[in-house]
């Protein structure tokens, strides 16, 4: 035991002395002053965008009254924030938008466990998968919302149907990529479907999953726009088309800055817990 404990002593103390070497240094710092000057140029792209903008606007080198300007959408943005219309809005569209990422997203995944839980299912099924996928959905949107009911419910089905073939193709065609010979090693060990679908399967394709969450996330905004487009009376969607009934453009522009604000948001927030559950 004391000797044990003698190397153990040792090898602690070896593994402190570690030094990284001045090249692997050299490296990291290499990578740190790349992923800083990304971010940098990132945002200097849009500032340099809006100022442009506003020059442009400014020196009437643009028609206002169709592009609208930085300053006067700024102001429009306060206006609606003073009187709390902007806040309404906004929980409308998120809200609906949330419920049909997560429709869309959960529906899509269990069906592609269910293909590839029975081969025969996937057989089946696969023509009419590729022909749901080719159907443009958003010219479909106001039979399912006629289907389903107007309102809250509508949307949200509309939101659903625009990412739930999507997924279900993209998911199931990762299951289906798994390294073949991982799947068989486990039913040499006698592990039953659930648990390669557990242990296996779905780690793999935690990366393909969290890429379609992100995708995801653009194409529920896409839904739910539509879906305000035709039978909501409040939401960001509802912002832009009364803008275009009535020529308020800057109100178009305030609504669709908004809408690549919040979904820009929810990006992010995604980016951030693939990154906390790939570290876990």
């Amino acid at each position: 035991m004391l000797l044990k404990n003698k190397l153990q002593r040792e090898q602690k103390k070896e593994s402190k002395e570690i030094t990284i070497s001045k090249e692997h240094e050299a490296y990291l710092r290499s990578i740190i002053r790349e992923k800083r000057f990304i971010k940098i140029a990132q945002i200097l792209l849009l500032v340099l965008f809006i100022v442009l903008w506003e020059y442009a606007a400014r020196k009437r080198l643009i028609d206002t009254f169709l592009t609208s300007s930085p300053s006067a959408i700024f102001k429009l943005i306060k206006q609606f924030i003073s009187d709390g219309s902007l806040y309404n809005h906004l929980l409308v569209s998120t809200q609906e938008t949330i419920a049909g990422f997560f429709v869309g997203t959960i529906f899509g995944i269990l069906v592609a466990i269910l293909l590839w839980w029975s081969e025969k299912i996937a057989k089946i099924l696969d023509p009419y998968m590729v022909i749901l996928n080719s159907l443009p959905k958003t010219a479909l949107a106001p039979i399912i919302i006629l289907w389903v009911g107007m309102g809250f419910t509508g949307i949200i089905v509309t939101a659903a149907s625009i990412s739930v073939i999507v997924t279900t193709m993209t998911i199931y065609t990762g299951f289906m990529n798994v390294e073949h010979d991982k799947i068989i090693l486990l039913k040499t060990f006698g592990a039953t479907k659930f648990q390669i679908l557990n242990k296996v399967i779905i780690p793999a394709n935690f990366p393909n999953i969290m890429s379609v969450v992100k995708v995801n996330i653009g194409l529920s905004w896409i839904g739910v726009i539509v879906g305000e487009f035709l039978v909501s009376k409040a939401g960001i969607g509802y912002l832009i088309l009364y803008g275009s009934q009535t020529f308020k453009l800057d109100l178009v522009m305030m609504g669709v800055i908004v809408l690549a604000i919040i979904a820009g948001l929810m990006y992010f927030i995604a980016a951030w817990i693939e990154k906390k559950v790939v570290k876990y």
